[in-house]
């Protein structure tokens, strides 16, 4: 997911499907890339899980897998806990706020 996530025109891509379903061409119209190079970004966003497609006709809507974007932000969510104790840690000991700071000699 994150791959996916790391190119721009990508995150565009979410953050417009964030406000509701859209046709593949109301997503690339915005975008000045072809419509082939926009359908390998759709590809690989929707290959990691994060959107799905359906074709009603000759039109292909693009939809936000909110589950998948559910996962990725409670795992960042655990992250930021660890580094914020880590961080916490870290300040204690550069600033000498710890009861457990003891100097050596």
């Amino acid at each position: 997911m994150f791959t996916a996530l790391a190119d721009p025109t990508r995150r565009t891509v979410i953050h417009r499907l964030g406000h509701g379903p859209a046709s593949i061409g109301e997503l690339a119209e915005p975008l000045s890339i072809s419509l082939p190079s926009f359908m390998k970004h759709v590809r690989t966003l929707e290959s990691c899980g994060l959107i799905r497609t359906r074709k009603s006709g000759r039109v292909r809507t693009c939809v936000l897998n909110r589950d998948r974007l559910t996962l990725l932000n409670d795992w960042l969510a655990e992250q930021r806990l660890i580094w914020e104790a880590s961080t916490d840690r870290l300040e204690q000991f550069v600033t000498g706020d710890s009861d457990t700071t003891h100097i050596r000699r």
